[in-house]
């Protein structure tokens, strides 16, 4: 027998005025509060797509996030403070302390972890809708093969969709992704773009942008998680709100021949040919070669006697020179301070192992 989810009573008056908004409306918001999100990437657009869904009644958020709190976040990232900058708090971790004190009734399952091939169904297991608001195409079409993957032909209602979301300067852009719908990421976009990208360290970034971004992105997914389907977009839709400029290129139907949802061939999936990572707004590279357990009370007594060494319980950085290598307790750092792979694998290999 199917369970039927009531919204509270304490609840009624907070959402009352979405309620009120007759496509959402009681039974929507009973979905909502049904509902699981995975939002892979808690930065500036993860940040605000994550507070605007707990606020909306969202039940159940998984939050994915490899990355720590810095003071140049607080321009735009809405769910921390400067005591997470001060603290270096990992990312998914501060925002589920701040989702707790505004809205305690969404569960939150925060991941301090990158999504790669080898976690990927475990983190985003029970999502019935992904956010993207990461920072690379690496981790874009990485989602999309697992969204192509688990919404198989012919399971109807039975899908897991995602939408993609991206702001950098005054730019921002989204697409709503409905697999055996729409057309995937793959269909517009065959390969990944090559050679220099903007990121928000060489264009900079308008938290305006990323806010509207996150604003759009959420209102699609309200859409998706109420059953109004019918009302999503079906197109890659760009705002630049310093030329005031808008385009979009229709999705609305999948590329016959796309690798991807048309031959079901997941190479992102297999993780063939995934490269270490320069992150967004900084010179820094991720090393996630080695999974294994780190005991950071350990590793901060070792690495004392050779620099600065700091650690808040979830993450570890040892500064030596100009380079600061953040160690997390599965093994994954981050080296900022050169994005030359060689030398990172070589600062990890000396002074956390190989």
């Amino acid at each position: 027998m199917e369970s039927v989810i009531t919204v509270a009573a304490p609840d009624t008056e907070r959402y009352s005025r979405q309620v009120l908004f007759a496509p959402i409306g009681e039974a929507g918001q009973q979905r909502l509060a049904a509902s699981t999100i995975a939002i892979v990437g808690c930065g500036a657009t993860g940040a605000a797509s994550a507070a605007l869904l707990a606020r909306a009644g969202v039940g159940t958020l998984i939050l994915i996030d490899r990355d720590f709190v810095e003071e140049s976040n607080l321009q735009r990232q809405v769910l921390f403070d400067e005591a997470d900058a001060d603290a270096a708090t990992p990312k998914a971790e501060a925002a589920r302390r701040q989702i707790a004190r505004f809205n305690s009734d969404t569960k939150v399952r925060a991941h301090v972890a990158d999504l790669v091939p080898g976690n990927i169904h475990t983190l985003l297991a029970g999502a019935q809708l992904i956010l993207d608001a990461t920072d690379n195409f690496e981790t874009r079409y990485l989602i999309n093969d697992y969204a192509v993957e688990q919404s198989r032909p012919g399971q109807g209602e039975h899908l897991v969709a995602w939408i993609y979301a991206a702001a950098v300067g005054a730019y921002a852009a989204t697409m709503n992704i409905l697999p055996g719908e729409t057309a995937c990421l793959a269909c517009l976009f065959p390969k990944p773009p090559t050679g220099p990208v903007e990121t928000c360290d060489t264009a900079g970034i308008l938290n305006t942008a990323v806010n509207l971004a996150a604003s759009i992105q959420v209102t699609e997914a309200l859409k998706y998680l109420t059953g109004a389907r019918e009302a999503m977009r079906r197109s890659l839709l760009a705002w630049d709100l310093w030329q005031n400029d808008r385009s979009e290129i229709s999705a609305a139907q999948p590329r016959q021949d796309c690798e991807v949802c048309g031959q079901r061939d997941f190479a992102h999936l297999r993780g063939e040919g995934r490269p270490h990572i320069t992150l967004c707004g900084r010179n820094s590279v991720q090393i996630h070669e080695h999974d294994r357990p780190v005991d950071l009370g350990a590793a901060a007594e070792r690495l004392r006697p050779h620099g600065d060494v700091r650690q808040n319980g979830l993450l570890l950085q040892f500064r030596r020179g100009p380079h600061t290598l953040t160690l997390f307790a599965d093994g994954r750092a981050l080296i900022q301070g050169t994005t030359d792979i060689a030398l990172a694998r070589t600062l990890y290999a000396r002074f956390v192992g190989s």
